[in-house]
């Protein structure tokens, strides 16, 4: 899976949508620092940064009626 640019979270279908969120719950979780080839790159940055995407993620799924689980609002 990819991470895909800031910009186009609001135009991504809802499998996608949902599949980054997955993605970023996979790298924030236990898969911290785990390499994989396609996302490799998010490890050259603070994992503070991966948060704020999520979270860019998230408020885009809360505006379409989707809910997420507290745990993953909070930043640690």
């Amino acid at each position: 899976m990819r991470l895909w640019h800031q910009d186009l979270i609001a135009k991504l279908p809802r499998q996608q949508l949902l599949g980054q969120h997955r993605e970023c719950c996979a790298l924030r979780g236990k898969g911290w620092q785990r390499k994989h080839a396609t996302v490799n790159y998010v490890f050259d940055y603070s994992p503070y940064r991966l948060f704020k995407y999520h979270e860019l993620i998230m408020q885009e799924m809360a505006e379409r009626g989707y809910r997420v689980s507290p745990e993953w609002l909070d930043k640690e």
